[in-house]
């Protein structure tokens, strides 16, 4: 038997303990893990240290570093987080349907937890955490398969959290840490379809393309994240103004970061050279079509690859469009699908906004960046789906459960004459 079955059947055969815990000791575990990792900062953040160097060493730059970077703050962020899913509502076992059929059998619909969850990740050691706490919260356990660039901070975070497990008399394999990170050593693990229930993979396009290429297990998808600022005709020049920057430059290297510009032409004249303005100072290129150029001095000419890029840089692709309806089929275009902002001030256009889109997340006058599990009341995130599964958008605890039927009777029997159909 492989090192990587092992693990998972180890992973598996605690997935029933932590299914069985109840809310209250799900919660006082998670904040024993909070705390655990604010007892070992020191450790983390000299684990990070020795990460960053190496990556910086292999000629990382940019976002890279960015989600890697470890610091106190950080951590405590993080921390934080956990705390906040520990006192989220407990998902499983709440009845989300309940009806009686006229035969006298009750029918109720029951979250309960998907089992075993396999987590692929890049340098992002926040995941770590993170995901096991929302595995954890929803009663599964959790395989954590983190990159190569961040291989010693995972391991100081998963061995603070470890710490938690075993004073509350979990087994450690609950939250397991694969550090063979060999290719394939992760093709096998994505192939366990009798041991893996989903797979969650997070990171640059390329990672999530390969795992859904090689998987055998449900793989939810989040390819990349192309989100628009629409700046409408009766938008309000300083609110659009606050979400654009906020949006484009508090952190240009994730997913919620803005991408593309498109301004009614109406408020071209009066909003764009503004808009230069705070760009420039911040250090953000511009690349936009003929009516941008003219009034951006500076900016160069888009192509069409510009429009379908996710830079996660200082770099902003901007068009001006006709109309509403030419921004919503320019989003339509190019849209992947994870978030879309419109700043106006007319409630129709607002309305017709959000009803005419299908992206995951879709923003009326408020920033990009809030297109976030915690953001968004979810304490964590553990991806974002923009495949249209069990989930969409940022998943926190509830998504990862699923229904099932439970059936409440009396003895009723079904009948051969009943009905003529049947399920198969």
């Amino acid at each position: 038997m492989s090192d990587i079955r092992s693990l998972a059947l180890a992973c598996r055969e605690s997935a029933p303990l932590i299914a069985a815990l109840d809310s209250g000791t799900k919660r006082s575990l998670l904040q024993d893990m909070a705390s655990s990792l604010e007892k070992h900062v020191d450790a983390i953040l000299t684990a990070n240290a020795r990460d960053m160097q190496q990556a910086t060493d292999k000629g990382a730059q940019g976002a890279v570093l960015d989600r890697l970077r470890l610091d106190a703050a950080r951590v405590t962020g993080i921390a934080q987080a956990l705390r906040e899913v520990a006192e989220l509502p407990d998902p499983v076992g709440v009845v989300t349907r309940r009806e009686t059929r006229p035969n006298g059998i009750a029918v109720e619909r029951v979250r309960i937890p998907l089992g075993v969850v396999a987590m692929i990740y890049e340098a992002r050691p926040n995941v770590t955490a993170d995901a096991a706490a929302l595995c954890l919260k929803a009663g599964n356990a959790v395989i954590l398969r983190g990159g190569s660039e961040a291989l010693h901070s995972n391991a100081a975070i998963a061995a603070a959290l470890h710490e938690a497990l075993r004073a509350h008399g979990l087994p450690e394999a609950a939250i397991t840490l694969v550090e063979d990170l060999r290719r394939e050593a992760m093709v096998e693990l994505l192939q366990l379809a009798d041991i893996v229930d989903l797979a969650i993979p997070r990171g640059g396009e390329g990672l999530i393309r390969f795992v859904a290429e090689h998987a055998r297990v449900p793989v939810i998808k989040h390819y990349k994240g192309v989100c628009h600022l629409y700046v409408d005709r009766d938008a309000d020049v300083s609110l659009a103004l606050n979400l654009l920057i906020d949006g484009k430059t508090s952190r240009p290297g994730v997913c919620n970061a803005l991408e593309t510009l498109l301004v009614h032409k109406d408020m071209a004249g009066t909003f764009l050279p503004h808009a230069a303005e705070a760009l420039r100072e911040r250090g953000v290129e511009v690349r936009g079509d003929v009516t941008t150029c003219a009034l951006v001095a500076g900016a160069k000419v888009a192509t069409e690859d510009d429009y379908a890029a996710e830079f996660l840089d200082l770099i902003l692709a901007v068009r001006v469009v006709d109309d509403l309806d030419e921004a919503i089929a320019h989003i339509r275009r190019f849209s992947s699908d994870h978030t879309e902002v419109i700043a106006t001030r007319d409630e129709a256009a607002a309305q017709r906004f959000v009803q005419a889109l299908r992206s995951a997340v879709v923003m009326v006058n408020a920033s990009s960046r809030f297109s976030d599990g915690g953001e968004l009341g979810l304490g964590a995130e553990i991806g974002i789906s923009t495949t249209r599964l069990h989930a969409y958008g940022p998943m926190g605890a509830e998504s990862l459960t699923i229904e099932r039927f439970v059936v409440r009777g009396e003895g009723q029997v079904r009948h051969p004459q009943s009905r003529t159909s049947e399920s198969h």
